[in-house]
């Protein structure tokens, strides 16, 4: 049976993923759990971890290398931002103790950036490139698509910049409190939908504006009777249309844009990229979590991994 050496915890506002693995990187047990930071106050994160170790056999040696919102300011204990430039494998530097829990817990740090005007944090995607990393993929532009999407540069394996874009956000309160929920209804965008196709070209194109552009989704339903699954995958293709534009002038010629993530939002992303004639790779969040995960754990307890070594 193999040797149990670490446990990787990924700790998101909205749910919990624990991972035991052994000195190779192999899983031995997981579970998942709704307990995410948004349900728990700071004195309840030992007791949740521990059951979950408990519940997965876990030695009572074993430490822990933990990564997302437990480290946030209302999580478990903070662990302050690493600022960028911030060199990925580097991290573990910076991780924080957990308190009250008998065993070695650490805490990774999320990401800032103080650029004036261009203000930004991360907490849980810098360990998923950190990951990306490990992978070998350490100068390359990532696209993190989500509520809040986030937009990075890697740089010789260092967040070089980076930008947080609140698209889907802002699909959510423009569909279902503006004028445009007379139009779009319960309906979502799906990206083979000739709507969202021509709007992201829309979107691309010269001189667009946002704001002027959007009431256009009212008036075609009054108009000429557009149904919901069009207006919805109009308004999905010109808010993300706008927001490659805006990204353009960081992608090389010829470069490919990493995606993490699955399901619908990362294939409307795919789809537009691709009619900004770019192309892009899809990468699994969950694997990459875990790699980097994984990375800081060796970094952190080298003892744990001494069994293995050269």
């Amino acid at each position: 049976m193999s040797m149990q050496a670490v446990a990787l915890v990924d700790w998101g506002t909205s749910n919990l993923r624990v991972w035991l693995v052994d000195a190779a990187a192999n899983v031995l047990a997981e579970r998942q759990s709704p307990e995410g930071m948004g349900t728990l106050s700071p004195d309840r994160f030992a007791g949740v971890l521990e059951s979950h170790l408990a519940a997965l056999g876990a030695d009572r040696d074993m430490p822990a290398v933990v990564a997302g919102m437990a480290g946030a300011r209302a999580g478990w204990i903070e662990a302050p931002y690493a600022e960028t430039p911030a060199g990925l494998t580097d991290l573990h530097l910076k991780a924080v103790s957990a308190p009250g829990i008998d065993r070695d817990v650490r805490i990774l740090p999320g990401v800032c950036q103080r650029i004036s005007g261009a203000e930004d944090v991360m907490r849980g995607e810098e360990t998923q490139l950190l990951g990306a990393v490990a992978s070998g993929l350490s100068d390359a532009l990532f696209c993190l698509p989500g509520t809040h999407s986030k937009w990075v540069s890697l740089e010789a394996g260092r967040i070089s910049r980076f930008t947080t874009v609140m698209t889907g956000e802002l699909f959510q309160l423009i569909s279902r409190q503006s004028i445009l929920r007379l139009s779009i209804g319960e309906d979502r965008a799906t990206a083979d939908h000739p709507a969202f196709a021509q709007a992201v070209e829309e979107a691309l194109g010269g001189d667009f504006s946002l704001t002027s552009r959007l009431f256009s989704i009212r008036a075609q339903a009054l108009l000429s009777g557009a149904d919901e699954a069009s207006a919805a995958s109009r308004l999905s293709g010109l808010l993300l249309g706008a927001e490659i534009a805006a990204m353009r002038p960081r992608l090389g010629e010829g470069q490919r844009v990493q995606l993490i993530g699955s399901g619908a939002l990362t294939e409307l992303y795919a789809a537009a990229l691709s009619l900004a004639g770019v192309q892009t790779v899809s990468l699994d969040g969950g694997e990459l979590v875990r790699k980097g995960l994984f990375s800081a754990a060796q970094a952190l307890f080298p003892h744990r991994f001494a069994e293995i070594a050269p």
